[in-house]
């Protein structure tokens, strides 16, 4: 008998596994997948696609502020005790309409009060099919029903689709499993220290664009201090500041990890009382428009070069985090891998900054301008 028990305990729970030969929708998440939205004005469907394909469809053009969310998850495997030594992996393969994107992975449980323990993002630099996965760690679960998730969050204002091929979750050795796939990005990571990093360079070129007055350079914005006007690039509802460097002695090197956007404020304007998603600086990449632009010449229109503002910048964040109140307060905003990798390769052109929600900041770009830290192997 104790043999007995110890094989049980040893062998891993039956897998789940959807390969949307049909799709299969229940309010409750029990017998099929059910769709949740939230923070915003998005809608969601899961219809069928090609044989053996789900596809997931956004529509967010009746949404304002660009914050919304949108997942599907189900009940995957029942009555789970996990033995000593055994994690649970969520894997998917997928396709996007638009990319880079990221959408994200999640395994939970009906008692888990945290929403952002064991959940995942993964980087999709482009259209094409991509096998991504997440591996628990420390997982906890005596007979539980193990949930699957995946979601998409804040990529825009138009409509976006993930098409999938399957999804599947497994209990696993992860001595034995073999790495995750696809590439991973923490959900919010912990700022690291500046000085763990190797390269610290700061930006070649730093400017800001006029939306409301797009034919007009602004090399000369500034503030009047101390006698003297001080060159500032200021972030709020009419102003975008865009940011490029000089990263050709890096060419063909791997990045080593994420990495950090360093800015040192001058002043900042927002309302007192702290609010959810509001008053924050939204950090995207530059996907478009002139990549050799000038400080000295650049305006709204010479930049994007007849693109919409949506095609030339992700619409979807790198990263939203409020700036550092008080002149010389330092503002450190996390660049994932996979983003500081297309940096590195000229896949994106540089990095812009815009506010989400009421904002004014001002920060400096002489004696301490925009700064990137960073590693490479």
């Amino acid at each position: 008998m104790l043999l007995l028990l110890a094989l049980l305990l040893a062998a891993p729970a039956a897998g789940f596994r959807d390969d949307f030969d049909a799709v299969r929708l229940d309010p409750a998440g029990a017998q099929g997948w059910r769709l949740l939205t939230g923070d915003g004005s998005a809608t969601l469907k899961l219809r069928q696609g090609s044989p053996g394909v789900a596809s997931l469809e956004v529509d967010a053009t009746r949404d304002r502020r660009g914050i919304w969310w949108a997942l599907i998850e189900r009940e995957a495997l029942a009555h789970v005790t996990l033995p000593p030594g055994r994690e649970v992996r969520i894997e998917a393969r997928l396709r996007v309409s638009h990319a880079p994107r990221r959408v994200n992975l999640q395994v939970l449980t009906a008692r888990s009060t945290d929403d952002y323990a064991h959940l995942m993002e993964f980087d999709l630099p482009d259209t094409g099919w991509h096998t991504i996965s997440l591996t628990t760690r420390g997982f906890k679960a005596t007979d539980d029903t193990l949930i699957a998730h995946l979601a998409l969050m804040d990529w825009g204002l138009e409509k976006y689709r993930v098409d999938l091929d399957y999804v599947r979750l497994a209990i696993v050795d992860p001595a034995t499993a073999g790495p995750d796939q696809g590439a991973a990005v923490p959900y919010h990571p912990p700022v690291a220290d500046p000085k763990t990093f190797a390269e610290h360079l700061p930006a070649a070129e730093a400017a800001m664009i006029d939306l409301e007055n797009p034919t007009t350079n602004l090399a000369d914005w500034s503030v009047a201090e101390g006698g003297r006007r001080l060159p500032v690039l200021t972030v709020d509802a009419g102003h975008v500041v865009i940011l490029r460097w000089d990263l050709r002695r890096f060419a063909g090197r791997q990045v080593a990890g994420g990495g950090l956007l360093e800015l040192t404020t001058h002043a900042v304007q927002r309302q007192s009382a702290p609010a959810k998603d509001f008053g924050l600086l939204r950090v995207v990449e530059i996907l478009g428009g002139d990549p050799g632009w000038s400080r000295r010449t650049v305006t709204a229109d010479s930049f994007l070069r007849g693109q919409p503002l949506t095609r030339v910048l992700n619409p979807q964040m790198i990263i939203d985090w409020p700036p550092t109140e008080g002149s010389g307060g330092k503002t450190l905003l996390t660049i994932s891998r996979p983003v500081l990798q297309r940096l590195i390769d000229g896949k994106t052109p540089g990095i812009a900054i815009r506010p989400l929600g009421a904002l004014s900041a001002a920060f400096r770009v002489l004696d301490a301008g925009p700064r990137l830290h960073f590693s490479v192997r």
